[in-house]
């Protein structure tokens, strides 16, 4: 499933932030995950009133001179996987 530009990725219910800001894990029902890099990133923009072209604006700003289209295709990669996961929820 395609995200559409207006929506507005968020945390599923049941998931939540923990371990350290060094360390930050992403709690869900059926277990975590350790974020890094541009996985948190992403993530820590999707808080449910940013819309996905306002996410990626912001991480074209952040990662400034990579490939939009790239920056694109990744993000909606990673989000998908984690909508799949039932992570996020993407409205």
């Amino acid at each position: 499933m395609a995200i559409a530009e207006n929506n507005k990725p968020t945390l599923a219910s049941g998931c939540r932030w923990g371990g350290t800001p060094e360390e930050p894990v992403l709690l869900f029902p059926e277990g975590a995950i350790r974020v890094k890099g541009t996985g948190l990133a992403i993530l820590g923009l999707c808080d449910g009133h940013r819309s996905f072209s306002e996410i990626l604006a912001e991480l074209q700003v952040q990662y400034f001179g990579a490939d939009a289209r790239r920056i694109r295709e990744d993000a909606e990669r990673f989000l998908e996987q984690l909508q799949e996961k039932r992570i996020l929820d993407i409205r």
